[in-house]
């Protein structure tokens, strides 16, 4: 393939829709645009530092899905809907200002994988029903939009299934050699992959697990959960499991840690909003963080665990005001 395109495709790590919007990404542009393309995949965590150097941006083609915007002239493609994807009001005027036709935002939306499938096919022609499954569980997914939360945290649907190893399997680079088989295979199909098959059953154990955990260490105040579990295995939680404990709750605010970072993750009870009135982006965008209004996270470098419990409990105090 020495005459084909080189695509650097950035998106959001350890997240559904970030995956699932790349495999969507992945098939439109070998059959709208370059069918002899070479994909390098380099996922992104939202961090309280610029989350782009400019020598990142290293090929003929650089795309964005899922994640914050880059003002860098070397990114031609763009595909977001989290509140918090312009870092400055520069980068939101430059996106303004964009005539490429190539760049695309909506945060009406619940999911990217939705956004870009919509934009993909009615601006270029994709045809995207072989992937309406995919497309159809990424907005179920990362838009919280199941009936109930027992219903999300069963994990009974392959999507869901897949989910888990996505966002919890202890192995870095495993999420980039998924995204190209998500382009062309089931959900189902997705499972039966080595790849998957291996971290599925240890990661459903943990699952089973977690629940116990989050029991025992939830703290309730003012319908507010909090919760640490920095000191265990288990970033990559089923975030719907606090809200399936304490289904009285508006928020939850919880600490995690691995070897790659700190993470507070703040969520708003999709099944109980009453009187949930924070813009939880918002907040964690104090602190270099971002999402959307109704879920945020923020990503600090691991040796930065103890300002992470402290911006955490900053945190739970402003919602429970």
């Amino acid at each position: 393939m020495a005459d084909a395109v080189s695509l650097r495709l950035f998106f959001h790590d350890r997240c559904f829709d970030g995956a699932a919007s790349s495999a969507v990404f992945t098939r439109f542009y070998r059959e709208c645009v370059a069918p002899k393309v070479e994909f390098r995949f380099t996922g992104m965590s939202h961090r309280a530092t610029k989350p782009f150097a400019e020598d990142v941006f290293d090929s003929p083609e650089n795309a964005i899905v899922d994640f914050k915007y880059s003002s860098s002239p070397k990114v031609t493609w763009w595909f977001d809907h989290h509140q918090s994807a312009f870092l400055t009001p520069a980068d939101m005027q430059h996106f303004k200002q964009d005539r490429s036709g190539r760049k695309f935002y909506d945060p009406a939306y619940k999911s990217c994988t939705k956004l870009l499938a919509d934009v993909a096919s009615s601006k270029f022609g994709f045809k995207a029903s072989p992937l309406a499954e995919l497309v159809y569980w990424g907005d179920i997914i990362d838009g919280a939009q199941f009936p109930t939360p027992e219903s999300a945290v069963e994990l009974k649907e392959p999507a869901t299934q897949l989910a888990l190893v996505i966002e919890a399997a202890p192995e870095n680079d495993l999420v980039p050699r998924l995204i190209p088989e998500m382009a062309r295979r089931s959900l189902q199909e997705m499972l039966e992959l080595p790849d998957v098959a291996r971290h599925l059953g240890p990661l459903l154990e943990r699952h089973r697990n977690s629940i116990e955990i989050l029991k025992k260490r939830a703290e309730i105040v003012d319908s507010v959960i909090y919760f640490d579990v920095s000191d265990l295995d288990l970033e990559g939680y089923n975030k719907f499991i606090p809200y399936m404990l304490f289904p009285q709750c508006h928020y939850s605010v919880g600490v995690s840690a691995s070897p790659m970072r700190a993470k507070i993750s703040v969520g708003t009870n999709p099944w109980n909003e009453g009187g949930a009135d924070k813009n939880l982006a918002s907040l964690a965008e104090k602190f270099g963080g971002g999402g959307h209004p109704r879920v945020a996270a923020i990503s600090l470098d691991p040796g930065n665990l103890d300002y992470a419990k402290k911006v955490a409990r900053e945190l739970v105090d402003q919602l429970r005001s």
